[in-house]
């Protein structure tokens, strides 16, 4: 028998619509059209025009063969493109890869494969991969960008110019919103513990909920001015294309980052909020002071992972930068918790105030929870700021998965939470706090680097017998790749000789900055223990605690 409330009121088109944050660009149009949307260098362009684009772009990938569920690849810098990319692929029932421009060859070819890539949109200043792509993969449509650039045939074999490509569209196209708020809308490469990257899939309600909890968390007015110094392809630049859309403000493109240039756009286009991680915030506050020279209104700032040091913290609010602490991961779309500053906080001294604000927080207002728990007892663990646990997420703003790996789905999503692999504690007054990294990831600059993906780049050296790769203390960058080695019998390498060698094979950022030799400390089955080489280093040691309960900090 149905209950009252049931019987007669099942969900109906009139009173139930499936989240998605493409409809956001349909609002801006509709009530904010003739507002300012895009700034990038001439290019000025308003809500109408811009979301004209858009369905533009999705009506073209439609003609063009690409439909629901198939995967549109993007390698672009912060630009227009990438912020209309952002709703024309959805809008085309397609699924968004926003590829790390920073990435070597080899491991974009591998995204592209895995993924199973239908269309590239590529910037013309990454002619390599263009021209690699279109041999590995003949039938991949290959669209490019000339933002600076034209593409020469040499490097861009049957490609087509984007603004060509978008005059083959329909910018009436009438697009279907996802028939489930749980169909994918994103595909987010992150390196994780091992060499091969994995494909993190986010879906139209995690990403509609994490935009308005963005909104939520920086209590972000109409029409803000949003500069774009987070990378777009970092979780979908932390899902803010939609959140700029949401709030009908101006997405201000930042091909590069130039602290000069940052502080130019912010005087010259009154820029209110900005995103980055601590070496970019450390830039800006390091700038010359005649940078800042005519920027009289307050600016807001997000910054994410390890909190800036207490001196860079003071240097911006002195400067009129209002700092907010946010933490999260590529699986829960970017930020999902947020360092949220207490009034009672404002009464304590400087260094107590950025003590408390470099934590990582509590939940987003959209995000159901935040938690340290015991992995192997899924018990919570207590408030005492002490006792180490592994930090856990749970709610809406989740990943669907990993794209074909579901045995590494069900480990990260299991007992009902989301088990990130960092270590930390829980605060008397409710916050989390990271101690460390149960993960072997290194994250320099706002950069996750595999430690093993280094190792077996060293191993490839014909005079390594053993490396290990830890996370070595950097003022810059964070942290930054250093590498132990254990030369073979009657070998011989200088360091400059190993840095050379991982050169050829990685990313600029994931080549070690330090390469030490001597025997590598082993356990009595022969493992290496990395504990003591991070303590060689001066960073701290990684604690397993699947294996064992929860400890006491330091004991």
């Amino acid at each position: 028998m149905l209950h009252p409330f049931e019987e007669g009121l099942a969900q109906r088109e009139a009173n139930y619509v499936p989240l998605t944050p493409i409809d956001f660009i349909a609002r801006a149009a509709e009530v904010y059209g003739d507002r300012l949307a895009m700034v990038h260098g001439d290019v000025r362009r308003n809500w109408r025009e811009t979301y004209a684009r858009t369905r533009q772009l999705a009506s073209a990938l439609v003609n063009a063969g690409i439909g629901r569920g198939d995967t549109v690849a993007a390698l672009l810098p912060n630009i227009p493109a990438m912020v209309e990319a952002h709703f024309g692929v959805p809008m085309a029932g397609a699924v968004l890869n926003a590829l790390n421009t920073r990435l070597d060859v080899a491991t974009m070819l591998f995204m592209l494969r895995h993924g199973e890539a239908k269309a590239l949109i590529v910037d013309t200043e990454y002619a390599s991969l263009a021209q690699r792509a279109a041999i590995a993969f003949p039938e991949l449509k290959i669209i490019t960008v000339a933002d600076i650039a034209e593409a020469d045939p040499e490097h861009f074999p049957r490609s087509i110019d984007y603004e060509a490509f978008l005059e083959q569209g329909d910018p009436a196209y009438e697009w279907v919103p996802p028939q489930n708020e749980w169909d994918a809308i994103a595909l987010n490469y992150t390196s994780g513990t091992t060499g091969d990257p994995k494909g993190v899939v986010y879906h139209h309600r995690g990403a509609y909920l994490n935009a308005v909890s963005a909104i939520l968390e920086w209590d972000m007015p109409k029409h803000p001015v949003y500069l774009w110094t987070l990378p777009l392809f970092h979780c979908n630049g932390w899902c803010f294309a939609w959140t700029v859309a949401a709030r009908a403000g101006v997405n201000v493109c930042l091909r590069k980052f130039d602290a000069k240039f940052v502080f130019e756009l912010i005087r010259n286009e009154h820029v209110t909020h900005y995103c980055g991680a601590p070496i970019v915030q450390g830039a800006l506050a390091d700038a010359p002071a005649e940078y800042r020279e005519g920027i009289t209104h307050k600016v807001h700032t997000m910054v994410a992972g390890a909190a800036p040091a207490p001196a860079v913290i003071a240097k911006m609010k002195a400067i009129g930068v209002e700092l907010t602490h946010v933490y999260g991961l590529t699986e829960v779309y970017g930020p999902a918790a947020v360092c949220a500053v207490q009034e009672s906080w404002k009464s304590l001294d400087a260094d107590e105030q950025a003590r408390l604000a470099a934590r990582q927080g509590v939940r987003y207002h959209l995000q159901s929870g935040v938690s340290v728990r015991n992995p192997a007892t899924m018990e919570p663990v207590p408030n005492d700021g002490q006792t180490l646990g592994e930090i856990m997420f749970r709610g809406n703003i989740c990943m669907k998965g990993y794209l074909k790996n579901e045995r590494a789905t069900e480990e990260a999503l299991r007992g009902g939470w989301f088990h990130t692999g960092d270590l930390g504690v829980m605060t008397p007054d409710g916050y989390v706090r990271i101690t460390d990294r149960s993960k072997d990831i290194i994250i320099s600059g706002g950069e996750n680097i595999s430690s093993i993906e280094v190792e077996d780049t060293l191993y490839r050296h014909p005079a390594v017998a053993l490396a290990a790769v830890v996370a070595m203390p950097d003022a810059k960058w964070g942290e930054v790749p250093c590498a132990f080695v254990e030369l073979r019998p009657g070998a011989s390498a200088t360091a400059e000789e190993i840095i050379a060698h991982c050169r050829l094979f990685l990313a600029h950022y994931k080549v070690p900055r330090v390469v030490k030799f001597g025997e590598l400390p082993r356990t009595a089955t022969g493992k290496i223990q990395k504990f003591e080489l991070r303590s060689q280093v001066g960073s701290q040691s990684a604690i397993d605690l699947s294996a064992a309960p929860a400890t006491k900090e330091n004991k």
